[in-house]
């Protein structure tokens, strides 16, 4: 495996992203999805990143039983689809699959492909959300593989889920593992009944948050959300997700930063050698207290 530090390794990685609406057409989302993989390629992109669930529409807005028929297992129709993209085009690619382990387990999972179609590992989501127009914790089952980086030939990639992102911890254990770089399908968005001001604070606060990842781990982060506006349930509200997918290098600087309101397929060039000279000057690994931090597994302290 060729690490993203390795002193023979090029000095940079080309990343694509492919931000889209979807449907509840299954086929026109993952043709979308395909495509995207053929035209990041195009541009020089060596791996691409997919957004969360990107075969449906955000089906988590209600509970309802018969959404379970839309999972399926790994590897299945999804990863063979996207492993054949992987392979005609040369690249790496982190995709999404509703996952069907089987009845009555299932997972919202990342999946890994290599630059030969094989699956080159996958990540189930381990925080599950359970808010208005969120339903998840009806359909997911926690994932229960830890945050293991997968390996790939283009370097160790910590890929994390949505909510996730929110969690230091998990970014923490996956760059402790040895993950050379943090990877966010995502699949967020607002309530329709926010107002702008408030819609501003989240939109900060997501990015906010996953730049902090970047800082305090040394480790460039490449998020992917979806766009569009869908709705929750009948004539209720929607969500419109708010796209805005990025990138940061591992002092939190924006690299590139898509717009919240279309479809767009971008590519974004990574410094492989920047995490080790940062590392360097703000050693946080080095000063973590290790001797101290036995009560962060608490729920909480009273």
């Amino acid at each position: 495996m060729t690490r993203l530090t390795d002193t023979g390794a090029s000095d940079t990685l080309t990343v694509g992203v492919v931000q889209h609406a979807c449907s509840a057409d299954r086929e026109p989302n993952l043709a979308h999805a395909l495509s995207g993989i053929e035209h990041a390629a195009d541009r020089g992109a060596e791996l691409v990143l997919l957004q969360e669930l990107h075969n449906h529409a955000y089906f988590c807005h209600s509970e309802d039983p018969s959404h379970f028929d839309l999972a399926e297992p790994v590897p299945g129709p999804t990863t063979h689809a996207l492993g054949d993209a992987a392979r005609r085009a040369g690249v790496c690619v982190v995709g999404s699959v509703f996952e069907r382990r089987t009845a009555g387990i299932y997972h919202n999972t990342a999946v890994v492909l290599e630059r030969d179609g094989a699956v080159a590992g996958t990540y189930r989501k381990m925080h599950i959300p359970d808010d208005p127009g969120y339903h998840e914790k009806f359909y997911f089952t926690p994932g229960d593989q830890g945050f293991t980086p997968i390996d790939t030939s283009i370097g160790r990639l910590g890929v994390l889920v949505c909510w996730d992102q929110w969690y230091p911890e998990a970014a923490r254990l996956m760059a402790l593992a040895g993950a050379e770089l943090l990877l966010f399908p995502s699949a967020i968005g607002w309530d329709s009944a926010d107002d702008s001001a408030e819609r501003q604070r989240q939109l900060e606060s997501w990015v906010t948050i996953q730049r902090s990842h970047a800082i305090a781990n040394g480790l460039p982060v490449v998020c992917c959300n979806r766009v569009g506006d869908e709705k929750m349930s009948g004539d209720g509200p929607s969500i419109k997700f708010w796209g805005t997918s990025f990138a940061c290098g591992p002092q939190g600087e924006m690299l590139w930063q898509a717009k919240s309101d279309r479809s767009q397929v971008s590519v974004v060039t990574i410094d492989r050698q920047r995490s080790e000279r940062v590392r360097r000057i703000w050693p946080f690994l080095r000063d973590r207290r290790i001797d101290s931090y036995g009560e962060i597994d608490n729920r909480f302290s009273d």
